[in-house]
């Protein structure tokens, strides 16, 4: 549980990649703040056994956010779950790393499909809404790699540098609605990190000035504060949440 001063009660609340790791602390986060919350993940088992207990305020929906029809029926889900979507957090992505020699087409578009196009296609689907009520906070979860690169993953940083400039445009567009529109670059210990050899992950350690990897809820507080009332005049940032390896 995170410790927020937040209140998203009676507020309906959208996280996707919402099975494990840094989706599924979001997703609590907002629960234990009182939110309506719709998790969602393309791995139907996973998200039934992260959410086998969910209570009332939670629907877990299964999504393949990278087709646009399944992103509109989750956003019209979760429309009808609540009274409006207030919150979407685009957090769902996969990897598929090689160097770009070697990279098929599926692996390029496999990545950028999940990341930048899911993005894209939730954040079209849950606008209009926002932009009804005249309020909405949007989060996306970006990464380092999509400003410095990372050898083996260029569609990686390719999708990830493009949330950059898609949160940056979309902040704009929808800055008159209400509406602000953010992205985190995590740096957490999840699934990913914990299948690194040892002896690498102990070198990109070494590379934190902190000395450590984040934990799961350390990115859910940062996005439970972008989400908030008290950051409706934040838009169009990039908060690195990364113990200072951006510095």
């Amino acid at each position: 549980m995170v410790n927020l001063s937040f209140d998203f009660s009676g507020r309906t609340v959208v996280v996707t990649g919402a099975a494990q790791g840094i989706g599924q602390a979001l997703a609590a986060m907002f629960h234990d703040a009182g939110a309506l919350v719709v998790p969602a993940d393309f791995n139907a088992e996973a998200l039934a056994a992260a959410w086998q207990r969910a209570g009332e305020r939670v629907r877990p929906i299964v999504c393949d956010v990278a087709d646009p029809t399944s992103a509109n029926e989750l956003i019209d889900a979760a429309n009808q779950f609540g009274s409006g979507v207030d919150v979407l957090v685009n957090n769902a992505g996969i990897t598929r790393d090689r160097v770009v020699w070697k990279l098929s087409d599926d692996e390029w578009h496999a990545v950028l499909g999940v990341h930048l196009t899911g993005t894209f296609n939730l954040t079209r689907a849950v606008i209009p809404g926002m932009r009804t009520r005249g309020s909405g906070r949007i989060v996306n979860v970006t990464s380092y790699t999509g400003l410095h690169g990372n050898v083996g993953q260029a569609n990686y940083a390719a999708a990830k540098a493009g949330i950059i400039g898609f949160t940056k445009t979309v902040a704009k567009e929808v800055a008159g609605f209400g509406i602000t529109v953010n992205a985190i670059s995590p740096n957490a210990e999840t699934a990913m990190v914990a299948s690194i050899p040892p002896e690498k992950k102990a070198e990109l350690t070494a590379q934190v000035p902190q000395g450590r990897f984040g934990e799961p809820r350390e990115m859910a507080a940062a996005v439970g504060f972008l989400a908030s009332d008290e950051a409706a005049y934040i838009t169009g940032v990039v908060l690195p949440v990364d113990g200072g390896i951006s510095m």
